[in-house]
């Protein structure tokens, strides 16, 4: 994680402990193009759109760095954790939670009225993903910058082979939803280029691609919760690995960062 100063001013989110070790790489983008982002518009703090945000994972951090949060998302519960997380945060009156989801956006929020539009956990799930995609970027103002986060294939299928389960690897590998059986909970994964296409069809411009828990989902937990100094260094190696093509293709999620054209 960055010890960098934001952009708003605010306080620096703390470093990730083993729970979190998961989002360490996402977040450190994020605050970049976030930082990025206030800077080109000249403003301390920025809307932001959270879809499928849930009880603000990323919604609360950032509102603490002084942003303006809304958060979509059709979960009424999370969305009742959410209003408490940010209670207890003290940033209560820049977290706004509404329900729904990315194929009915604009009838909870308007257009092009966000600097930035997280979309994390989502394309995984919505009946189409190109539309859903469509309407987070059109949330977008000219020059914001998207965060996309969905669950990559190639992690899929080493961690079924790795865990002896041949079988399903090859079914994840052949399934065009990249489905390793019946009981697989995730009802869709995709490749970078799958994911870079769907930016692309949208008229958005992708600036980056990051492979997330390329090995924090395989190291065991005991290692790193007992061996001095592991957490730090498996932050830095993800960190290392994340930007290389090699490492991207066996992530468990993927990452683009893009931005809508001015």
């Amino acid at each position: 994680m960055s010890d960098r100063s934001p952009a708003s001013g605010g306080e620096t989110p703390p470093r990730p402990s083993r729970a979190s070790l998961r989002t360490a790489v996402v977040w450190d983008v994020l605050q970049d193009a976030i930082d990025r982002r206030a800077k080109a518009a000249g403003a301390d703090a920025l809307d932001v759109l959270d879809t499928g945000g849930g009880t603000g994972n990323f919604a609360v951090p950032l509102a603490r760095l002084g942003h303006r949060v809304t958060v979509v998302d059709p979960s009424p519960n999370a969305l009742f954790a959410l209003e408490r997380r940010a209670a207890e945060a003290g940033v209560a009156e820049r977290v706004r939670g509404v329900q729904g989801d990315v194929h009915g956006l604009f009838d909870v929020v308007g257009r092009e009225g966000f600097d930035a539009v997280l979309c994390h956990g989502v394309l995984e799930y919505v009946d189409d993903p190109a539309e859903g995609l469509r309407n987070t970027v059109d949330a977008l103002r000219p020059g914001g910058a998207l965060s996309l986060l969905a669950a990559g294939l190639g992690g899929a299928v080493l961690a079924r082979a790795l865990a002896g389960h041949f079988t399903e690897a090859h079914r994840a590998l052949d399934d065009p939803d990249g489905r390793w059986g019946e009981g697989d909970p995730v009802p869709r994964r995709f490749t970078a280029e799958q994911l870079t296409e769907l930016v692309s069809a949208t008229g958005a411009e992708v600036s980056a691609v990051h492979g997330v828990r390329v090995f924090a989902d395989l190291v065991p937990g005991v290692l790193v919760d007992t061996e001095p100094g592991a957490l730090e260094a498996l932050l830095r190696l993800e960190a290392a690995a994340a930007e290389l093509a090699a490492f991207r293709s066996v992530a468990t999620q993927l990452h683009v960062l893009a931005e809508r054209r001015a």
